[in-house]
């Protein structure tokens, strides 16, 4: 994650500033396409906070796992509101970096949300999270972690 993310700084749903580089090293993460706006981003997201609550605060040790958010709201205003209402405690590239749209470019972000699971070089595990999620739950991450070459005692 460090390739992606590199040189840049992500922000926590408290605000505060997050070096990409600490937060997501060794971790399966998730880079989360949404938008307050969106219906099915708000049907979504919540399924999505328990999946990330489950995996990071019931199982010992925490699943490598983290989600970035990248926002299609309208304002830095509306992304926040949507972050601080609706989000687990994960983290997002600010409103205002032009990189989302390499980002969305990169991913072929066509609609949201969608959540696309990544390695830690950025190469896809698998571009259907959500539809993972809503099917089968917490055992999906088993197969990301076997897909994202991260050795770590991990059982769920």
């Amino acid at each position: 994650m460090v390739d992606v993310f590199s040189g840049r700084l992500l922000v926590s749903r408290d605000g505060r500033s997050v070096d990409p580089e600490e937060a997501l090293q060794n971790k399966v993460v998730g880079l989360y396409f949404s938008a307050g706006w969106c219906s099915p981003c708000r049907d979504f997201t919540p399924v999505l906070c328990d999946f990330y609550t489950e995996l990071l605060e019931e199982t010992e040790p925490p699943a490598p796992f983290e989600v970035v958010f990248i926002s299609s709201d309208h304002s830095a205003e509306e992304m926040v509101g949507y972050m601080r209402a609706m989000h687990g405690d994960w983290l997002a590239l600010p409103f205002h970096d032009p990189y989302k749209h390499d980002l969305k470019k990169k991913y072929n972000i066509t609609a949201i949300p969608k959540l696309v699971i990544v390695k830690q070089t950025g190469e896809v595990i698998t571009d259907k999270g959500r539809k993972q999620i809503r099917d089968k739950g917490l055992s999906c991450f088993r197969n990301w972690l076997e897909g994202a070459d991260i050795f770590q005692n991990f059982s769920s």
